[in-house]
């Protein structure tokens, strides 16, 4: 069995390799997953499995710590692995580094959902969040839509979104703190959102027509970014549905409440790459929520191993 270390895959991926290998991965069999979510407080243990016929097989276990980047010495909020199995004998394959596939994961599904449903050529991202995968969204949005040339940075909390925006400098972008969320919002083509709120800050009644919305940070069942209003707005859409509906504050909450009804839920990933579902024009607001799931982790953990390979 092969132990697998984040620097030794992470130099062999690129944004669009895995976007195309999660397009992929939807064309293939519907998965088997499996979700357990335990722990104390704001701490959590999160396994997740999902097999997949033809593709393979996989559990990732990983603690999410939201306070361990505040410790002395810092430490990562999610720590890990993915163990990788062979379909055929049921062998373990490898061990991989949980951070390196949650990292290319989880921008890797928003990058392919706002392929799907963001309006062609879109010129201002909006990163609403100063951590890691904020920093990556940040990376990686340009990867794949060349045509942004102005990156937008907003946090509670200002001194971390100078220092991410100061990191970004140099990328040839324009990177700008936004003081005002409702004026950057408004001038925003795509608004990425990766926190750790509770409430939700982000308000449907600052978008612009046309503006799609990629929301990440919500993961567990009492967590949200968007507002009732920004649902009601916007033309829905999830990665999966069988790790959203149920499982998701973000959507769970509202579909509770009846703000919202299943029927709203216009398609996941596996429509949208079918083509069977998308955006109903170039004004319609779209929203997609990003609630990851093992099936994900399993299709860019097999694209490290045949890389590796």
């Amino acid at each position: 069995m092969r132990i697998v270390g984040f620097d030794e895959a992470d130099r062999l991926l690129s944004w669009r390799s895995v976007v195309d290998a999660l397009a992929e991965g939807h064309r293939a069999a519907a998965p088997e997953i499996g979700d357990l979510l335990i722990g104390r407080g704001e701490n959590k243990l999160l396994s997740r499995a999902a097999w997949i016929d033809g593709l393979g097989i996989a559990l990732k276990s990983v603690t999410v710590f939201p306070d361990n980047p505040r410790a002395e010495p810092p430490r990562p909020s999610v720590q890990g692995s993915v163990l990788l199995f062979d379909p055929q004998s049921g062998a373990p394959r490898a061990v991989i580094d949980g951070p390196l596939v949650t990292k290319w994961k989880t921008v890797g599904d928003s990058l392919l959902g706002a392929s799907l449903l963001a309006r062609p050529e879109p010129k201002t991202l909006l990163v609403c969040g100063a951590g890691t995968v904020a920093g990556q969204l940040a990376e990686a949005y340009p990867a794949v839509f060349a045509s942004i040339t102005t990156i937008l940075v907003w946090n509670r909390t200002s001194a971390r979104a100078e220092e991410l925006a100061a990191s970004l400098k140099g990328s040839g972008i324009d990177v700008r703190v936004a003081a005002d969320l409702a004026e950057a919002a408004a001038a925003a083509d795509i608004v990425a959102t990766a926190t750790m709120a509770s409430e939700p800050f982000l308000r449907g009644a600052w978008l612009s027509p046309g503006t799609h919305v990629d929301l990440i940070g919500a993961f567990t069942p009492t967590m949200r970014e968007a507002d009732d209003a920004l649902l009601e707005r916007g033309e829905i859409f999830v990665d999966s549905r069988k790790t959203t509906i149920g499982h998701i504050g973000e959507i769970e909450i509202p579909l509770r409440a009846g703000t919202i009804g299943e029927a709203d839920i216009r398609g996941d990933l596996y429509d949208l790459v079918a083509g069977r579902a998308g955006r109903s024009g170039p004004e319609a607001i779209t929203v997609f929520k990003n609630g990851g799931g093992a099936h994900l982790d399993l299709m860019v953990a097999e694209l490290i191993a045949r890389r590796l390979a």
